[in-house]
Protein backbone atom coordinates (compact mmCIF):
# COMPACT_ATOMS: atom_id res chain seq x y z
CA UNK A 1 0.00 0.00 0.00
CA UNK A 2 1.50 3.26 -1.09
CA UNK A 3 1.63 6.89 -0.09
CA UNK A 4 1.16 10.26 -1.91
CA UNK A 5 -1.67 10.39 -4.40
CA UNK A 6 -2.88 13.28 -6.52
CA UNK A 7 -6.53 13.75 -7.38
CA UNK A 8 -5.72 14.06 -11.06
CA UNK A 9 -4.21 10.56 -10.98
CA UNK A 10 -6.32 8.98 -8.25
CA UNK A 11 -8.51 7.10 -10.68
CA UNK A 12 -5.49 5.96 -12.66
CA UNK A 13 -4.07 4.54 -9.46
CA UNK A 14 -7.18 2.43 -8.97
CA UNK A 15 -5.59 -0.15 -11.24
CA UNK A 16 -2.02 -1.39 -11.13
CA UNK A 17 0.10 -3.19 -13.69
CA UNK A 18 3.49 -4.77 -13.60
CA UNK A 19 4.75 -5.27 -17.12
CA UNK A 20 4.79 -9.04 -17.28
CA UNK A 21 7.39 -10.67 -19.50
CA UNK A 22 9.96 -8.04 -18.60
CA UNK A 23 12.86 -9.18 -20.72
CA UNK A 24 13.45 -11.83 -23.34
CA UNK A 25 15.64 -13.12 -26.72
CA UNK A 26 16.35 -14.42 -30.51
CA UNK A 27 15.69 -18.06 -30.99
CA UNK A 28 15.85 -20.12 -34.10
CA UNK A 29 14.00 -23.31 -34.96
CA UNK A 30 15.33 -26.22 -32.94
CA UNK A 31 17.28 -28.74 -34.97
CA UNK A 32 16.81 -32.47 -34.87
CA UNK A 33 18.65 -34.21 -32.02
CA UNK A 34 22.16 -35.44 -32.86
CA UNK A 35 24.47 -37.79 -31.02
CA UNK A 36 26.77 -34.85 -30.30
CA UNK A 37 26.79 -34.06 -26.56
CA UNK A 38 24.91 -30.87 -25.87
CA UNK A 39 26.43 -28.17 -23.65
CA UNK A 40 25.16 -27.92 -20.14
CA UNK A 41 23.00 -24.84 -19.44
CA UNK A 42 24.97 -21.97 -18.00
CA UNK A 43 24.29 -20.78 -14.49
CA UNK A 44 22.10 -17.68 -14.55
CA UNK A 45 24.31 -14.68 -13.86
CA UNK A 46 22.36 -11.97 -12.07
CA UNK A 47 23.28 -8.32 -12.54
CA UNK A 48 22.66 -5.35 -10.23
CA UNK A 49 19.79 -4.32 -12.52
CA UNK A 50 18.25 -7.82 -12.54
CA UNK A 51 18.67 -8.07 -8.77
CA UNK A 52 16.72 -4.83 -8.34
CA UNK A 53 14.04 -6.03 -10.74
CA UNK A 54 13.88 -9.37 -8.93
CA UNK A 55 13.23 -7.63 -5.61
CA UNK A 56 10.58 -5.42 -7.22
CA UNK A 57 8.83 -8.47 -8.67
CA UNK A 58 8.88 -10.27 -5.32
CA UNK A 59 7.45 -7.19 -3.58
CA UNK A 60 4.71 -6.79 -6.18
CA UNK A 61 3.72 -10.45 -6.32
CA UNK A 62 3.74 -11.49 -2.66
CA UNK A 63 7.23 -12.98 -2.51
CA UNK A 64 8.24 -16.52 -3.45
CA UNK A 65 5.93 -19.50 -2.98
CA UNK A 66 7.67 -22.45 -1.37
CA UNK A 67 6.54 -25.79 -2.81
CA UNK A 68 9.37 -28.30 -3.45
CA UNK A 69 7.11 -30.68 -5.41
CA UNK A 70 6.03 -27.95 -7.81
CA UNK A 71 9.57 -26.63 -8.10
CA UNK A 72 10.79 -30.13 -9.04
CA UNK A 73 8.05 -30.50 -11.68
CA UNK A 74 8.83 -27.11 -13.22
CA UNK A 75 12.55 -27.86 -13.15
CA UNK A 76 12.01 -31.05 -15.17
CA UNK A 77 9.83 -29.19 -17.70
CA UNK A 78 12.43 -26.44 -18.13
CA UNK A 79 15.27 -28.97 -18.53
CA UNK A 80 13.37 -30.67 -21.37
CA UNK A 81 12.56 -27.36 -23.04
CA UNK A 82 16.17 -26.15 -22.81
CA UNK A 83 17.47 -29.39 -24.30
CA UNK A 84 15.01 -29.04 -27.21
CA UNK A 85 15.95 -25.45 -28.02
CA UNK A 86 18.74 -24.19 -30.25
CA UNK A 87 20.37 -22.59 -27.20
CA UNK A 88 20.86 -25.45 -24.72
CA UNK A 89 23.67 -23.41 -23.17
CA UNK A 90 21.21 -20.72 -21.98
CA UNK A 91 20.50 -21.17 -18.28
CA UNK A 92 17.19 -20.43 -16.53
CA UNK A 93 16.17 -20.04 -12.93
CA UNK A 94 12.46 -20.30 -12.10
CA UNK A 95 10.75 -18.55 -9.18
CA UNK A 96 7.16 -19.41 -8.25
CA UNK A 97 5.45 -16.23 -7.06
CA UNK A 98 3.00 -16.26 -4.15
CA UNK A 99 0.22 -14.53 -6.07
CA UNK A 100 -3.23 -15.49 -7.25
CA UNK A 101 -2.73 -13.38 -10.38
CA UNK A 102 -2.32 -15.36 -13.60
CA UNK A 103 1.06 -14.25 -14.91
CA UNK A 104 4.51 -15.30 -16.07
CA UNK A 105 7.49 -13.29 -17.27
CA UNK A 106 11.27 -13.32 -17.50
CA UNK A 107 14.35 -11.14 -17.24
CA UNK A 108 17.03 -11.03 -19.98
CA UNK A 109 19.35 -13.02 -17.72
CA UNK A 110 17.07 -16.06 -17.90
CA UNK A 111 15.29 -15.57 -14.59
CA UNK A 112 11.75 -16.91 -15.15
CA UNK A 113 8.74 -16.14 -12.98
CA UNK A 114 5.40 -17.91 -12.83
CA UNK A 115 2.60 -17.23 -10.34
CA UNK A 116 0.81 -19.97 -8.44
CA UNK A 117 -2.40 -18.49 -9.89
CA UNK A 118 -1.22 -19.44 -13.37
CA UNK A 119 -0.10 -22.86 -12.18
CA UNK A 120 -3.53 -23.46 -10.62
CA UNK A 121 -5.30 -22.51 -13.87
CA UNK A 122 -3.28 -24.90 -16.07
CA UNK A 123 -4.54 -28.47 -16.40
CA UNK A 124 -1.52 -30.45 -17.59
CA UNK A 125 2.22 -30.24 -18.15
CA UNK A 126 1.84 -29.30 -21.83
CA UNK A 127 -0.12 -26.16 -20.90
CA UNK A 128 2.47 -25.07 -18.35
CA UNK A 129 5.29 -25.91 -20.78
CA UNK A 130 3.67 -23.62 -23.37
CA UNK A 131 3.90 -20.69 -20.95
CA UNK A 132 7.48 -21.42 -19.94
CA UNK A 133 8.61 -21.92 -23.56
CA UNK A 134 6.90 -18.63 -24.53
CA UNK A 135 8.91 -16.80 -21.85
CA UNK A 136 12.10 -18.58 -22.88
CA UNK A 137 11.42 -17.47 -26.46
CA UNK A 138 11.28 -13.83 -25.35
CA UNK A 139 14.65 -14.30 -23.64
CA UNK A 140 16.22 -16.01 -26.64
CA UNK A 141 14.84 -13.45 -29.09
CA UNK A 142 16.14 -10.57 -26.92
CA UNK A 143 12.73 -8.86 -27.07
CA UNK A 144 13.04 -7.08 -23.74
CA UNK A 145 16.61 -6.04 -24.37
CA UNK A 146 15.50 -4.47 -27.64
CA UNK A 147 12.66 -2.70 -25.86
CA UNK A 148 15.03 -1.42 -23.17
CA UNK A 149 17.39 0.00 -25.79
CA UNK A 150 14.47 1.82 -27.44
CA UNK A 151 13.42 3.25 -24.08
CA UNK A 152 16.91 4.59 -23.43
CA UNK A 153 17.11 6.16 -26.88
CA UNK A 154 13.90 8.05 -26.22
CA UNK A 155 15.25 9.14 -22.84
CA UNK A 156 18.43 10.48 -24.48
CA UNK A 157 16.34 12.51 -26.92
CA UNK A 158 14.28 13.86 -24.03
CA UNK A 159 17.47 14.92 -22.21
CA UNK A 160 18.72 17.06 -25.08
CA UNK A 161 18.52 20.69 -23.98
CA UNK A 162 18.06 19.80 -20.32
CA UNK A 163 20.51 18.86 -17.59
CA UNK A 164 17.70 18.09 -15.15
CA UNK A 165 18.23 14.47 -14.02
CA UNK A 166 14.67 14.29 -12.68
CA UNK A 167 13.35 15.20 -16.11
CA UNK A 168 15.43 12.43 -17.66
CA UNK A 169 14.17 9.90 -15.11
CA UNK A 170 10.61 11.01 -15.77
CA UNK A 171 11.07 10.63 -19.52
CA UNK A 172 12.47 7.14 -19.07
CA UNK A 173 9.65 6.19 -16.69
CA UNK A 174 7.03 7.42 -19.14
CA UNK A 175 8.72 5.52 -21.94
CA UNK A 176 8.73 2.33 -19.89
CA UNK A 177 5.01 2.75 -19.29
CA UNK A 178 4.26 3.20 -22.97
CA UNK A 179 6.46 0.24 -23.87
CA UNK A 180 5.28 -2.02 -21.06
CA UNK A 181 3.87 -4.61 -23.44
CA UNK A 182 5.72 -6.45 -26.13
CA UNK A 183 4.74 -5.63 -29.68
CA UNK A 184 2.19 -7.72 -31.49
CA UNK A 185 4.93 -9.06 -33.75
CA UNK A 186 7.09 -10.02 -30.77
CA UNK A 187 4.21 -11.88 -29.14
CA UNK A 188 3.47 -13.83 -32.31
CA UNK A 189 7.17 -14.62 -32.70
CA UNK A 190 7.40 -15.86 -29.11
CA UNK A 191 4.24 -17.94 -29.59
CA UNK A 192 5.67 -19.63 -32.68
CA UNK A 193 9.07 -20.26 -31.13
CA UNK A 194 7.53 -21.49 -27.90
CA UNK A 195 5.20 -23.94 -29.63
CA UNK A 196 8.17 -25.31 -31.58
CA UNK A 197 10.27 -25.81 -28.45
CA UNK A 198 7.40 -27.53 -26.61
CA UNK A 199 6.69 -29.85 -29.52
CA UNK A 200 10.37 -30.80 -29.90
CA UNK A 201 10.48 -31.49 -26.17
CA UNK A 202 7.59 -33.93 -26.83
CA UNK A 203 4.89 -31.90 -25.08
CA UNK A 204 1.51 -31.52 -26.77
CA UNK A 205 1.97 -28.44 -29.00
CA UNK A 206 -1.74 -27.59 -28.71
CA UNK A 207 -1.23 -26.77 -25.02
CA UNK A 208 -0.51 -23.13 -25.94
CA UNK A 209 -3.83 -22.60 -27.74
CA UNK A 210 -5.77 -24.30 -24.94
CA UNK A 211 -4.12 -22.24 -22.23
CA UNK A 212 -4.43 -18.92 -24.06
CA UNK A 213 -8.14 -19.64 -24.31
CA UNK A 214 -8.35 -20.51 -20.60
CA UNK A 215 -6.62 -17.27 -19.63
CA UNK A 216 -9.00 -15.21 -21.74
CA UNK A 217 -12.01 -16.92 -20.16
CA UNK A 218 -10.52 -16.42 -16.70
CA UNK A 219 -10.00 -12.70 -17.38
CA UNK A 220 -13.56 -12.28 -18.61
CA UNK A 221 -14.89 -14.01 -15.50
CA UNK A 222 -12.72 -11.84 -13.28
CA UNK A 223 -13.95 -8.69 -15.01
CA UNK A 224 -17.58 -9.51 -14.30
CA UNK A 225 -19.70 -6.38 -14.57
CA UNK A 226 -17.40 -4.01 -12.71
CA UNK A 227 -16.10 -2.17 -15.75
CA UNK A 228 -12.49 -2.40 -14.47
CA UNK A 229 -9.68 -4.05 -16.39
CA UNK A 230 -9.20 -7.24 -14.39
CA UNK A 231 -5.82 -7.98 -15.90
CA UNK A 232 -3.70 -5.38 -14.09
CA UNK A 233 -1.33 -8.01 -12.67
CA UNK A 234 -2.22 -10.76 -15.09
CA UNK A 235 -0.52 -12.27 -18.13
CA UNK A 236 -3.06 -10.73 -20.49
CA UNK A 237 -2.11 -7.18 -19.48
CA UNK A 238 1.17 -7.67 -21.33
CA UNK A 239 0.40 -10.74 -23.44
CA UNK A 240 -2.99 -10.00 -25.05
CA UNK A 241 -4.76 -13.25 -25.94
CA UNK A 242 -6.65 -12.17 -29.03
CA UNK A 243 -8.58 -14.80 -30.99
CA UNK A 244 -5.93 -14.36 -33.69
CA UNK A 245 -3.20 -15.38 -31.25
CA UNK A 246 -5.15 -18.49 -30.26
CA UNK A 247 -5.65 -19.35 -33.94
CA UNK A 248 -1.99 -18.75 -34.76
CA UNK A 249 -0.87 -20.90 -31.83
CA UNK A 250 -3.14 -23.70 -33.08
CA UNK A 251 -1.81 -23.24 -36.62
CA UNK A 252 1.78 -23.43 -35.35
CA UNK A 253 0.92 -26.62 -33.46
CA UNK A 254 -0.33 -28.26 -36.68
CA UNK A 255 3.16 -28.01 -38.12
CA UNK A 256 4.32 -30.42 -35.43
CA UNK A 257 1.34 -32.79 -35.55
CA UNK A 258 2.41 -36.39 -36.08
CA UNK A 259 1.37 -39.91 -35.34
CA UNK A 260 3.75 -39.86 -32.39
CA UNK A 261 1.76 -39.13 -29.23
CA UNK A 262 2.66 -35.93 -27.40
CA UNK A 263 2.66 -35.64 -23.65
CA UNK A 264 -0.17 -34.10 -21.62
CA UNK A 265 0.64 -35.87 -18.33
CA UNK A 266 -2.50 -34.51 -16.69
CA UNK A 267 -2.43 -37.00 -13.81
CA UNK A 268 1.09 -36.08 -12.71
CA UNK A 269 0.30 -32.39 -13.04
CA UNK A 270 -2.91 -32.55 -11.00
CA UNK A 271 -1.13 -34.50 -8.26
CA UNK A 272 1.58 -31.84 -8.12
CA UNK A 273 -0.87 -28.93 -7.72
CA UNK A 274 -3.19 -30.67 -5.24
CA UNK A 275 -3.44 -28.44 -2.14
CA UNK A 276 -1.79 -25.39 -3.77
CA UNK A 277 -3.03 -22.08 -2.33
CA UNK A 278 -5.69 -20.52 -4.56
CA UNK A 279 -6.34 -16.79 -4.77
CA UNK A 280 -4.98 -14.46 -2.14
CA UNK A 281 -2.76 -15.39 0.77
CA UNK A 282 -4.59 -14.44 4.02
CA UNK A 283 -1.30 -13.26 5.54
CA UNK A 284 -1.43 -10.34 3.07
CA UNK A 285 -5.16 -9.73 3.42
CA UNK A 286 -7.87 -11.27 1.28
CA UNK A 287 -11.28 -10.68 -0.25
CA UNK A 288 -14.35 -12.76 0.52
CA UNK A 289 -17.25 -11.42 -1.50
CA UNK A 290 -17.61 -7.74 -0.61
CA UNK A 291 -15.56 -8.09 2.55
CA UNK A 292 -11.83 -7.48 2.96
CA UNK A 293 -10.01 -9.06 5.91
CA UNK A 294 -6.42 -8.67 7.01
CA UNK A 295 -5.71 -11.20 9.78
CA UNK A 296 -2.08 -10.16 10.24
CA UNK A 297 -3.00 -6.50 10.80
CA UNK A 298 -6.25 -7.46 12.51
CA UNK A 299 -8.95 -5.45 10.70
CA UNK A 300 -11.80 -5.83 8.24
CA UNK A 301 -14.28 -3.72 6.28
CA UNK A 302 -17.10 -4.34 3.82
CA UNK A 303 -17.63 -2.66 0.44
CA UNK A 304 -21.08 -1.46 -0.70
CA UNK A 305 -23.49 -3.68 -2.62
CA UNK A 306 -22.68 -4.22 -6.29
CA UNK A 307 -18.97 -3.49 -5.71
CA UNK A 308 -16.24 -5.90 -6.79
CA UNK A 309 -13.08 -5.87 -4.65
CA UNK A 310 -9.57 -6.69 -5.83
CA UNK A 311 -6.58 -6.89 -3.48
CA UNK A 312 -3.30 -5.74 -5.03
CA UNK A 313 0.14 -5.29 -3.50
CA UNK A 314 -0.40 -1.53 -3.30
CA UNK A 315 -4.06 -1.16 -2.36
CA UNK A 316 -7.50 -2.71 -2.23
CA UNK A 317 -9.47 -1.57 -5.26
CA UNK A 318 -13.26 -1.59 -5.46
CA UNK A 319 -15.40 -0.79 -8.49
CA UNK A 320 -19.15 -0.67 -8.68
CA UNK A 321 -21.00 -2.47 -11.44
CA UNK A 322 -21.05 -0.11 -14.40
CA UNK A 323 -17.93 1.76 -13.25
CA UNK A 324 -19.63 4.97 -12.07
CA UNK A 325 -18.24 4.58 -8.53
CA UNK A 326 -14.88 3.28 -7.33
CA UNK A 327 -12.84 3.13 -4.14
CA UNK A 328 -9.26 2.68 -3.05
CA UNK A 329 -8.09 1.56 0.40
CA UNK A 330 -4.43 1.85 1.36
CA UNK A 331 -2.04 2.72 4.18
CA UNK A 332 0.17 5.83 4.44
CA UNK A 333 2.72 7.25 6.85
CA UNK A 334 1.57 10.29 8.78
CA UNK A 335 3.67 11.82 11.59
CA UNK A 336 2.12 11.16 15.00
CA UNK A 337 2.14 14.89 15.75
CA UNK A 338 0.19 15.78 12.59
CA UNK A 339 -3.58 15.77 12.87
CA UNK A 340 -5.49 13.80 10.27
CA UNK A 341 -7.32 16.95 9.20
CA UNK A 342 -4.01 18.69 8.56
CA UNK A 343 -2.80 15.63 6.64
CA UNK A 344 -5.83 15.70 4.34
CA UNK A 345 -5.20 19.40 3.67
CA UNK A 346 -1.41 19.08 3.32
CA UNK A 347 -1.28 19.12 -0.48
CA UNK A 348 -0.83 15.46 -1.43
CA UNK A 349 -4.19 15.78 -3.14
CA UNK A 350 -5.30 18.60 -5.44
CA UNK A 351 -8.52 20.62 -5.36
CA UNK A 352 -9.39 19.76 -1.78
CA UNK A 353 -12.33 21.69 -0.34
CA UNK A 354 -10.66 22.55 2.96
CA UNK A 355 -13.89 23.94 4.34
CA UNK A 356 -15.34 20.41 4.16
CA UNK A 357 -12.54 18.85 6.23
CA UNK A 358 -13.64 17.63 9.64
CA UNK A 359 -12.21 15.58 12.47
CA UNK A 360 -14.20 12.43 13.37
CA UNK A 361 -14.19 9.32 15.50
CA UNK A 362 -15.10 6.09 13.68
CA UNK A 363 -15.63 2.95 15.77
CA UNK A 364 -13.28 4.38 18.38
CA UNK A 365 -10.54 5.31 15.88
CA UNK A 366 -9.43 8.94 15.37
CA UNK A 367 -10.42 9.92 11.83
CA UNK A 368 -10.96 12.84 9.46
CA UNK A 369 -12.76 13.33 6.16
CA UNK A 370 -12.75 15.79 3.29
CA UNK A 371 -13.97 16.22 -0.28
CA UNK A 372 -12.16 17.06 -3.50
CA UNK A 373 -12.92 17.35 -7.18
CA UNK A 374 -11.16 16.50 -10.41
CA UNK A 375 -13.13 16.55 -13.63
CA UNK A 376 -15.05 14.35 -14.23
CA UNK A 377 -14.78 12.79 -10.76
CA UNK A 378 -15.82 13.82 -7.27
CA UNK A 379 -13.92 12.44 -4.29
CA UNK A 380 -14.74 11.68 -0.69
CA UNK A 381 -11.67 10.85 1.38
CA UNK A 382 -11.37 9.42 4.88
CA UNK A 383 -8.24 8.86 6.99
CA UNK A 384 -8.28 6.63 10.10
CA UNK A 385 -5.45 6.31 12.61
CA UNK A 386 -5.02 2.79 13.97
CA UNK A 387 -2.03 2.66 16.29
CA UNK A 388 0.95 3.95 14.31
CA UNK A 389 -0.73 3.36 10.94
CA UNK A 390 -3.07 5.63 8.99
CA UNK A 391 -5.51 4.01 6.56
CA UNK A 392 -7.11 5.90 3.67
CA UNK A 393 -10.44 5.32 1.99
CA UNK A 394 -10.66 7.24 -1.30
CA UNK A 395 -14.09 7.12 -2.93
CA UNK A 396 -14.52 8.35 -6.49
CA UNK A 397 -17.87 9.02 -8.11
CA UNK A 398 -18.81 10.45 -11.46
CA UNK A 399 -21.77 12.17 -9.86
CA UNK A 400 -22.21 12.96 -6.19
CA UNK A 401 -25.50 11.51 -4.99
CA UNK A 402 -27.15 10.60 -1.71
CA UNK A 403 -26.45 6.98 -2.50
CA UNK A 404 -22.74 7.52 -3.25
CA UNK A 405 -22.35 9.47 -0.01
CA UNK A 406 -24.10 6.69 1.90
CA UNK A 407 -21.93 4.04 0.26
CA UNK A 408 -18.76 5.83 1.34
CA UNK A 409 -20.00 6.42 4.87
CA UNK A 410 -21.24 2.86 5.41
CA UNK A 411 -18.00 1.37 4.09
CA UNK A 412 -15.87 3.43 6.44
CA UNK A 413 -18.21 2.71 9.36
CA UNK A 414 -17.77 -1.02 8.70
CA UNK A 415 -14.02 -0.78 9.42
CA UNK A 416 -13.34 -2.64 12.69
CA UNK A 417 -10.88 -4.89 14.45
CA UNK A 418 -11.09 -8.64 13.87
CA UNK A 419 -11.82 -10.87 16.84
CA UNK A 420 -9.28 -13.48 17.89
CA UNK A 421 -11.58 -16.22 16.58
CA UNK A 422 -11.85 -14.48 13.20
CA UNK A 423 -8.07 -14.16 12.96
CA UNK A 424 -7.48 -17.81 13.88
CA UNK A 425 -10.13 -19.08 11.46
CA UNK A 426 -8.78 -17.12 8.48
CA UNK A 427 -7.39 -19.80 6.19
CA UNK A 428 -6.40 -19.67 2.54
CA UNK A 429 -8.47 -21.26 -0.18
CA UNK A 430 -6.75 -24.25 -1.75
CA UNK A 431 -7.02 -26.33 -4.89
CA UNK A 432 -8.16 -29.86 -4.11
CA UNK A 433 -8.12 -32.58 -6.76
CA UNK A 434 -11.02 -35.02 -6.44
CA UNK A 435 -12.40 -37.94 -8.43
CA UNK A 436 -15.86 -37.54 -9.98
CA UNK A 437 -18.36 -39.95 -8.45
CA UNK A 438 -21.60 -41.35 -9.94
CA UNK A 439 -24.29 -38.64 -9.85
CA UNK A 440 -21.79 -35.75 -9.77
CA UNK A 441 -22.33 -32.93 -12.27
CA UNK A 442 -20.58 -29.65 -12.93
CA UNK A 443 -23.46 -27.88 -11.18
CA UNK A 444 -23.49 -30.11 -8.09
CA UNK A 445 -19.73 -30.05 -7.66
CA UNK A 446 -19.64 -26.26 -8.04
CA UNK A 447 -22.56 -25.71 -5.68
CA UNK A 448 -21.44 -28.05 -2.91
CA UNK A 449 -17.68 -28.28 -3.21
CA UNK A 450 -16.50 -24.78 -4.23
CA UNK A 451 -15.98 -22.52 -1.20
CA UNK A 452 -15.76 -18.74 -1.01
CA UNK A 453 -16.05 -18.02 -4.74
CA UNK A 454 -18.47 -16.03 -6.84
CA UNK A 455 -19.88 -17.56 -10.04
CA UNK A 456 -18.93 -21.09 -8.85
CA UNK A 457 -20.24 -22.95 -11.92
CA UNK A 458 -18.42 -20.71 -14.40
CA UNK A 459 -15.29 -20.76 -12.26
CA UNK A 460 -15.35 -24.56 -12.02
CA UNK A 461 -15.55 -24.79 -15.81
CA UNK A 462 -12.72 -22.32 -16.38
CA UNK A 463 -10.54 -23.93 -13.72
CA UNK A 464 -10.96 -27.34 -15.34
CA UNK A 465 -10.78 -26.23 -18.98
CA UNK A 466 -14.41 -27.20 -19.68
CA UNK A 467 -16.52 -25.32 -22.18
CA UNK A 468 -20.13 -24.27 -21.54
CA UNK A 469 -21.61 -27.63 -22.53
CA UNK A 470 -19.07 -30.25 -21.47
CA UNK A 471 -20.03 -32.38 -18.48
CA UNK A 472 -17.74 -34.26 -16.12
CA UNK A 473 -17.46 -38.03 -16.36
CA UNK A 474 -17.27 -40.61 -13.60
CA UNK A 475 -13.67 -41.25 -12.53
CA UNK A 476 -12.49 -37.93 -14.04
CA UNK A 477 -10.10 -36.06 -11.77
CA UNK A 478 -11.10 -32.42 -11.39
CA UNK A 479 -10.06 -29.34 -9.46
CA UNK A 480 -12.29 -27.75 -6.83
CA UNK A 481 -11.58 -24.89 -4.40
CA UNK A 482 -11.91 -25.47 -0.65
CA UNK A 483 -10.87 -23.84 2.62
Amino acid sequence: MSGGLRVASALLCLGFALAGCSDMGKLQQATAPTPTPRPKPAIVQATPASDREHERILATYGGAYDDPQLEALIGKIVDRLVAASDRPDQGYKVTILNSGAVNAFALPTGQLYVTRGLIALANDTSELSSVLSHEMAHVLARHAAIREDQARQVAVVARVGSDDPDLTALALAKTKLTMASFSRAQEFEADGIGVGISAKAHFDPYGAARFLNSMERNAELKAGKAGLDPRAQDFLSSHPATPERVQNAAAAAKQYASAEPKEHDRETYLSAIDNIVYGEDPSEGFVRGRRFLHPKLGFTFQAPENFTLDNTAQAVIGVREGGAQAMRFDVVRVPAEQTLGDYLNSGWMENVDKSSTEELTINGFPAASTTASGDPWQFKVYALRVGSDVYRFIFAMRQKTTESERNARETVNSFRRLSLDEIQSARPLRIKVITVQPGDTVESLAAHRMAGLDHPVERFRVLNGLDAHTQVKVRDRVKIVME
